[in-house]
């Protein structure tokens, strides 16, 4: 039975964080790149442009005359003077705040809703964005295992552990930062048999469990996925070789049924040359 997963899952990598949702994602500021494999939506800041305050105001205002000319010539030609300037003023207001967004670095927007997941800490964004190369993997063997599997079926499990997994790593995020409050909280000078030296013991006992059964969850979701990029990997290799196999076996047949090759040619052409130097030296003799 497959595990049911979301109808669309959306993560964004950008330079602080990893965001997993399952709703469409926005930027804060700059472009994006987006690229759609099965249910999953990647979202890549687009480098930024570079263009300066400076280079952005003169491509604005060389628009904006050429705007002002080509104005001037549909009024020149009956049409309201008005309305070819209220769409040059639209134009060049829309090309410089394009302009302007490109020139700034991209950041994913936080997501609002249920089951959005934002990663800052940097082990937890390691080991997600880990899991989601080997995801990739795992897609790119689907078509030659289609024979195989249902990608429909495969892609929602994938994408289910995907978003479990951020999940999980949201809330290591969480138990991480409580784990360094405690820890800090024991640096005190009360008596061992203190009530709140010993309900602060409790908690951290409590929480170091907690730590501990995220990471094999984790851990769990991690090795699947792995495991199933090495099978699928593993397998397509085994097909490939045991084609190169069959292929070899065919050419073999075909050259044993075509009988062993003449071996009398060579010998032949020695009897002939070994003649004709012979009846050369009796004529340069008889001469």
């Amino acid at each position: 039975m497959v595990t049911p997963g979301p109808k669309g899952l959306h993560i964004g990598i950008d330079a602080e964080k990893v965001v997993v949702s399952p709703l469409p994602l926005k930027m804060r500021t700059g472009r994006a790149k987006r690229s759609r494999d099965g249910s999953v939506t990647e979202v890549v800041p687009v480098a930024p442009s570079g263009r300066s305050r400076e280079d952005r105001v003169r491509l604005a205002s060389q628009l904006a005359l050429a705007l002002v000319v080509l104005s001037a010539v549909l009024s020149a030609l009956g049409i309201a003077w008005w309305a070819a300037a209220s769409g040059s003023i639209a134009l060049v207001a829309f090309v410089a705040a394009e302009q302007a967004r490109a020139a700034r670095a991209g950041i994913i927007a936080l997501p609002k809703g249920e089951g959005a997941h934002v990663l800052h800490a940097a082990e937890e964004r390691s080991a997600f964005e880990r899991a989601y190369v080997v995801s990739k993997r795992v897609r790119r063997t689907w078509p030659e295992l289609r024979h195989m599997i249902d990608p429909a079926d495969a892609d929602r499990s994938l994408s289910a552990a995907l978003a479990e997994l951020a999940t999980i790593m949201a809330r290591r995020q969480q138990i991480r930062r409580l784990r360094e409050e405690l820890a800090q909280a024991t640096r005190h000078d009360l008596p061992a048999d203190s009530p709140a030296v010993q309900a602060l013991a409790e908690q951290r006992l409590r929480v170091e469990a907690l730590w501990r059964s995220t990471a094999g969850a984790a851990n769990r979701i991690l090795a699947s996925i792995n495991a199933a990029a090495l099978a699928g990997e593993n397998l397509i290799r085994e097909q490939r070789i045991g084609e190169t196999a069959r292929q070899a076996e065919l050419a073999i047949s075909s050259l044993t049924a075509a009988g062993p090759p003449r071996t009398d040619a060579g010998p032949e052409l020695a009897e002939r040359t070994a003649a004709v130097i012979a009846a050369y030296r009796e004529l340069a003799a008889g001469h």
